[in-house]
C-alpha cells in the first residue's frame, strides 16, 4: 500500500507583516494561518505531515503541537533547502509527498485531494498545481510541451517577452514520488544570484532525466493567493468569511446580509436560525435551530440552544439553554450558564453564575459568582456584592425567591426558597425560606428644612 505524506513550508520570517509574531501564527478568520493548511491536508488522509520551521520555531511548535512533525531550517536558503531540511524527518516508508506553502490558507482540501488523485492516475514523477491568473506578474510561468506535460517553470525575472504573456503560473504546491525527489535534491545547487536552492530546479532536473512532470490546473485561482502582509491577510479573511456564509446558508441558515457579518471557521449554526447584520460569531460558538441573533451581537466560544433570541449583546464563554431571551445590551462573561426559558434583559451583566429555569433578570443588574434557582425574579438595579477587596464570595438565591429593585446582596449570603427581599434592601445575612427581608433605614421627614437652611 502506498504511504503518503506532506511537507509544509513555514520557516519564513514574514518580514512584510511587520510583526513580532511569526507570519504562520497570524490568525485568519479565527485560526492560525497554517492551521487552515493542516486541515486541508487532513482531507488527503496522509500518513505523516512535516512542517518546516525556522523563525521563532519553538513558538510555532507550541501552537501547532502534535498535529504535525517538525523539521528545522536554521538558515533560510530557499525552498529547495527547506525540503532538504525536511527529508531526514520524513519517514522512510513514505512513497509520495505533497509540498505546500504554510501561507496559503485559502487552499482547500478538495483541491489537494483532486491533485493527489490525478497524480496517481498520471504515473508522473511530479505534479505541479497550477492556476491561471488575470495578472500573472511576479509568478513563475508554466511551460508545457506538446503533450501538455510541464517541461519547465520560468521565473518572472528570467522570462522572455513571449513567456511573460503566459498566464498559467506555479502555485508552489507539488506532488512528488519521494525517490525521484531525493535524487533531484542531490543534484540541486545554489548557483544563482540569490545563492539559494530553488525547489523549481528539481522540475528542470526531472524533465532532463526524461521523467514525466504533470500539471494540475486549479479551477479557482483565489485558492493559491498567499499572505505576505496585512493587506493580503484582510483579503484572505474576506474570502474565508464569504465561504463560511455560503456554507451556512446552503445548510439552511438565514444570513440577512452576508457582507456584514463575521463568522469564524469553527462556528456551527443549525437550520432556520436568523443572523442579522454586524453579528460576530467567534471561536467554538455553537447556535441551535430557529434562533434569532440580532444585529450587533458578539458571541465568543458560547453555546446557544434552540429557539433563543439574542439582541445587541455580548456573550463570552457562556452556555444558554433553549427558549431564552437575552438583551438588548446584556453582557455575559465567562462561566455564565442560563437555563431554559430564562430571561436576561437590558444592561444586565452576569459573570460566573447560573441562572435557573424560568428565572428573570430583566434589567440594570449585576449578578456575579451566584447560583440563582428556578423561577426567581430579580428586580431592576440588583447587585450581588461578590468582592470584599481581597476575595470573591458566592451568593445563593433559592427557587421562587423575589428580589426587589435596587437591592444589594452582600456575599457570602443566601436567600431561601420563596423568600422576598424588599426593594432598596442591603442584605448581609441569610434570608430564611418564605421570609420577608427588609434592610433599609427608616424614612424621616423634617418639615420646612429647606426654608430653615
Amino acid at each position: 500500500m502506498v504511504k503518503q505524506g506532506a511537507i509544509i513550508l513555514a520557516a519564513g520570517k514574514g518580514t512584510r507583516m511587520n510583526s513580532k509574531l511569526p507570519k504562520v501564527l497570524h490568525k485568519i478568520n479565527g485560526l492560525p494561518m497554517t492551521a487552515h493548511v493542516i486541515r486541508a491536508l487532513a482531507k488527503c488522509h496522509l500518513d505523516q505531515t512535516v512542517m518546516v520551521v525556522g523563525h521563532e520555531g519553538e513558538l510555532v511548535q507550541e501552537v501547532y503541537g502534535d498535529q504535525v512533525d517538525y523539521a528545522v531550517q536554521r538558515e533560510q536558503l530557499g525552498t529547495g533547502h527547506a525540503i532538504m531540511s525536511a527529508m531526514p524527518v520524513l519517514k522512510d516508508d513514505i512513497d509520495v509527498v505533497m509540498v505546500v506553502c504554510g501561507d496559503t490558507p485559502l487552499l482547500t482540501g478538495n483541491s489537494l485531494l483532486k491533485m493527489l488523485q490525478s497524480f496517481y492516475s498520471s504515473d508522473a514523477s511530479c505534479m505541479v498545481l497550477t492556476a491561471k491568473l488575470p495578472n500573472p506578474t511576479g509568478y513563475g510561468r508554466i511551460i508545457r510541451g506538446e503533450e501538455e506535460q510541464v517541461v519547465a517553470i520560468i521565473e518572472e525575472k528570467d522570462a522572455s517577452v513571449t513567456e511573460k504573456r503566459i498566464n498559467e503560473i506555479n502555485t508552489g504546491t507539488y506532488c512528488f514520488k519521494v525517490a525521484d525527489l531525493k535524487e533531484a535534491l542531490e543534484h540541486l545547487n545554489n548557483e544563482n544570484a540569490a545563492g539559494e536552492y530553488y525547489l523549481t530546479d528539481t522540475i528542470s532536473y526531472l524533465c532532463k532525466r526524461g521523467k514525466v512532470v504533470a500539471g494540475q490546473l486549479l479551477s479557482d485561482y483565489h485558492e493559491i493567493l498567499g499572505v505576505n502582509n496585512r493587506v493580503q491577510m484582510a483579503q484572505a479573511v474576506d474570502i474565508l468569511r464569504k465561504r463560511k456564509c455560503e456554507e451556512l446558508m446552503l445548510k439552511g441558515v438565514t444570513i440577512v446580509d452576508p457582507n456584514r457579518v463575521y463568522i469564524e471557521q469553527d462556528v456551527e449554526v443549525d437550520i432556520d436560525t436568523i443572523i442579522e447584520p454586524n453579528v460576530q460569531l467567534k471561536g467554538n460558538t455553537k447556535i441551535g435551530r430557529e434562533c434569532f441573533i440580532g444585529a450587533d451581537t458578539e458571541l465568543i466560544d458560547t453555546v446557544i440552544d434552540d429557539f433563543c433570541e439574542i439582541k445587541k449583546s455580548v456573550l463570552w464563554e457562556s452556555q444558554v439553554g433553549s427558549h431564552v431571551k437575552i438583551g438588548p445590551f446584556a453582557y455575559l462573561r465567562p462561566g455564565s450558564v442560563i437555563a431554559e426559558n430564562a430571561k436576561v434583559g437590558d444592561f444586565v451583566e452576569i459573570k460566573n453564575s447560573q441562572i435557573g429555569e424560568g428565572s428573570k433578570v430583566p434589567h440594570l443588574s449585576y449578578i456575579g459568582d451566584a447560583t440563582v434557582g428556578s423561577h426567581v425574579n430579580i428586580g431592576c438595579g440588583t447587585i450581588t456584592c461578590n468582592y470584599d477587596g481581597e476575595k470573591k464570595h458566592p451568593t445563593i438565591i433559592r427557587d421562587g425567591a423575589f428580589i426587589g429593585s435596587n437591592s444589594n446582596l452582600v456575599a457570602p449570603v443566601e436567600v431561601g426558597e420563596n423568600a422576598f427581599v424588599a426593594a432598596g434592601s442591603t442584605i448581609t445575612k441569610e434570608v430564611p425560606a418564605n421570609a420577608l427581608a427588609v434592610a433599609r433605614g427608616r424614612q424621616y421627614i423634617k418639615e420646612d428644612w429647606v426654608k430653615k437652611k
